[in-house]
């Protein structure tokens, strides 16, 4: 098998602020026909996900910065072309996190290159509600923020990828869910995947009117808070939570971009009198959950229960856009981008 043509973006700047256009950098490269141990792929799609931009950074994280001038990386979806790995054949599926490039050979380990067994979804949902977007709102639902029945929950970016499917786990746990969103096409949204209240935070752009619309949708407080946002939304929910709240904070993407360092909630002494539980997480400390999840996931899809929503950009040029997309609130659901 030749090699293939494939375009790939780097970082070309480290972004200051909200990233530019100018910060990546597209080249032509090609993945050329394995040696053995490697295998040869096409992308078909690739994901954009908030926690890249923490990579843009130099500076130490739970995942290495991306390097000036190197490949990107992020979740994607592709079909082997060629193979000289015992354990992958031409034609398997495979996910990998080998994003931001249209192929790519290597060995399947360095990539975290994996084969997908044969499912009725479409292959777009292995990189949001099937993939690490479900499964970070799997496990930080229900392990992290302990979920029980009859609970109180405030979700923030609940049009989201992760927030969404929040959303969904906690109705289907039996639980009274408020969401948070921004716009009516957003909002509306959460309202059809069955939240039972829906806040618009472009409506309520003053923490004392945000404040106050959580308190009236929940007027005996809160359970558990699923943080996407940080911000005035954790202020809020610190002010709205009963005693022995749990909160699971996934990402706080409104500081995502922040030159100078953000202060904290002012109401941050309410943790000890209310005896809150506020506890960060990361995904990849979750993996155990994998197959509980996706046999959870697919059943609640096949039923009805669980439905997800796409924003899809087209072709591999378009990848920055997609990503910037992400901090202008033009996602609806999984930002994706499909590749040819």
């Amino acid at each position: 098998m030749p090699a293939i043509q494939s375009k790939e973006w780097t970082l070309a700047n480290r972004p200051v602020g909200m990233p530019k256009l100018s910060d990546f950098g597209i080249r032509d490269a090609e993945a050329p026909e394995p040696k053995d141990g490697e295998i040869q792929v096409r992308n078909s799609w690739m994901s954009v996900d908030p926690y890249m931009r923490g990579r843009m950074y130099d500076r130490e994280s739970y995942v290495p910065p991306f390097q000036i001038g190197e490949t990107l990386q992020g979740g994607a979806v592709g079909t082997v072309v060629a193979s000289k790995h015992p354990d992958f054949a031409e034609g398997d599926l495979v996910t990998s996190m080998a994003g931001w490039r249209e192929a790519w050979t290597a060995e399947p380990q360095a990539v975290m290159a994996n084969k997908v067994p044969k499912t009725n979804l479409p292959d777009s949902a292995l990189l949001g509600v099937a993939g690490m977007p479900g499964l970070t709102a799997y496990a930080g639902i229900l392990r992290v923020a302990e979920l029980a029945e009859g609970d109180t929950v405030f979700v923030s970016g609940a049009a989201g990828a992760v927030g969404s499917t929040v959303v969904q786990i906690a109705k289907i746990k039996g639980c009274t869910v408020i969401g948070s969103a921004g716009g009516d096409q957003k909002c509306n949204l959460v309202k059809e995947l069955g939240a039972d209240h829906v806040i618009d935070y472009k409506k309520h752009d003053s923490y004392e009117s945000l404040l106050g619309a959580l308190k009236a949708a929940a007027p005996k407080g809160i359970d558990v808070y699923f943080d996407n946002v940080g911000g005035d939304h954790l202020q809020a929910a610190i002010e709205a939570a009963r005693p022995m709240a749990r909160f699971a904070i996934c990402g706080m993407i409104s500081q995502y971009n922040a030159t100078e360092p953000q202060p904290g909630p002012y109401n941050i002494i309410q943790v000890v009198g209310k005896q809150l539980t506020l506890r960060g997480f990361i995904v990849s400390s979750h993996v155990d959950l994998q197959p509980q999840f996706l046999q959870d996931m697919a059943g609640w899809i096949q039923s009805g229960q669980m439905k997800f929503e796409e924003t899809v950009m087209e072709g591999v040029e378009n990848a920055p856009e997609a990503f910037l997309g992400l901090f202008q609130g033009r996602n609806k659901g999984k930002m994706l981008v499909k590749l040819a």
